[in-house]
């Protein structure tokens, strides 16, 4: 095409042109938050909070790569994987709403040693105790804004299986076993 051909002709509406220049670049973001505009595109633009993310479910969350086939199982571990950054990026809005110094990862690793056990006796009445927290702990659970967490303070009876197996083991307690409290 030749553009310097007397076939060929263009106009530019000025008007439409200075507009179309103040609009080039701008970004248009809608959010629920009722945090300040410069705020809410400096979080929108950061690059580093999106790849910590990322690096959060690999390994900070230890959700790694699962192969499905389903697709309802892909939409469930994407699912779970959302939540879990949710929930992380939670934590750490807590913690420095807070003025902790911790991360969530280090939070969680404090808060992972509780431990909650339980034991049949030969009687079937099942006892429960829980670690004793550490100052530390507490103030954890008070920065995150969750109740500490509570053993069972009533025994309760197991069933007939259980008792049977605990009066048979010639043990004064039977079936012990510690899990994480949380």
């Amino acid at each position: 095409m030749d553009l310097t051909s007397d076939l060929f002709s263009f106009s530019v509406d000025e008007q439409q042109q200075r507009q179309i220049e103040q609009l080039a670049g701008k970004l248009l973001v809608v959010t629920n938050t009722d945090a300040p505009a410069e705020e809410v595109i400096c979080r929108y633009k950061s690059p580093a909070d999106i790849e910590r993310g990322l690096r959060t479910l690999e390994s900070g969350i230890e959700i790694g790569p699962m192969h499905h086939r389903l697709p309802r199982r892909v939409r469930a571990h994407a699912l779970v994987c959302f939540l879990a950054l949710i929930l992380h990026r939670l934590l750490r809005m807590r913690l420095k709403n807070t003025q902790r110094e911790e991360s969530p990862g280090r939070m969680l690793e404090q808060l992972r040693r509780i431990q909650q056990q339980a034991a049949a006796t030969p009687d079937g009445q099942v006892v429960r105790g829980l670690t004793k927290l550490a100052a530390e702990q507490r103030q954890l659970f008070a920065a995150i804004g969750v109740p500490t967490p509570k053993a069972q303070d009533r025994p309760r009876r197991c069933s007939a299986t259980s008792a049977l197996a605990a009066s048979t083991s010639g043990s004064p307690f039977h079936a012990t076993s510690r899990h994480n409290a949380l």
